[in-house]
C-alpha cells in the first residue's frame, strides 16, 4: 500500500475525521455535531470551535483533544514513534485497544500501509 501521512498515530484515517471534513469544508454544523458526540464519548467538554485539524500527523492544527489530551498521541510522541505500529506493545495496549474495538479500519490501516514517509 502506498505511503499514507493522513492516518493517525492510532490507525484511524483522517480523511474520514469529522473534524478534519469540518476543517476542510469549513462546515459549522458538522464541528457543533462533532463537538457533542466527542464530549460525551470522552467525558471531555469539547465546544464547535475546537473542532479544527488537518491531521494528526501533518504540521498544522489539530483540535485541543487531539494536541493536547489524547494519551495515544502523548505516548507516541513521548517514545518517539511516528505511528502505534512501531510499538512492540501495540497488541496488549489498553490506550490504542479502545480504538481498534470501535474501529478496525485502524488496525488494519496501520497493519497494512507503509505510514513513514
Amino acid at each position: 500500500m502506498e505511503n499514507k501521512k493522513n492516518i493517525a498515530i492510532c490507525g484511524l484515517d483522517c480523511e474520514k475525521c469529522d473534524a478534519f471534513l469540518a476543517t476542510k469544508n469549513n462546515d459549522d454544523a458538522l464541528r457543533e455535531k462533532t463537538a457533542q458526540l466527542w464530549s460525551k464519548l470522552n467525558n471531555v467538554p469539547i465546544l464547535p470551535e475546537h473542532i479544527n485539524c488537518e491531521g494528526c500527523r501533518i504540521d498544522g492544527i489539530k483540535t485541543y483533544y487531539c494536541s493536547t489530551m489524547c494519551d495515544i498521541r502523548k505516548c507516541a510522541v513521548d517514545r518517539g514513534f511516528e505511528t502505534c505500529a512501531e510499538c512492540r506493545e501495540i497488541d496488549s495496549c489498553s490506550k490504542v485497544a479502545n480504538v481498534f474495538e470501535h474501529n478496525a479500519e485502524a488496525r488494519n490501516n496501520l497493519n497494512n500501509c507503509l505510514c513513514l514517509e
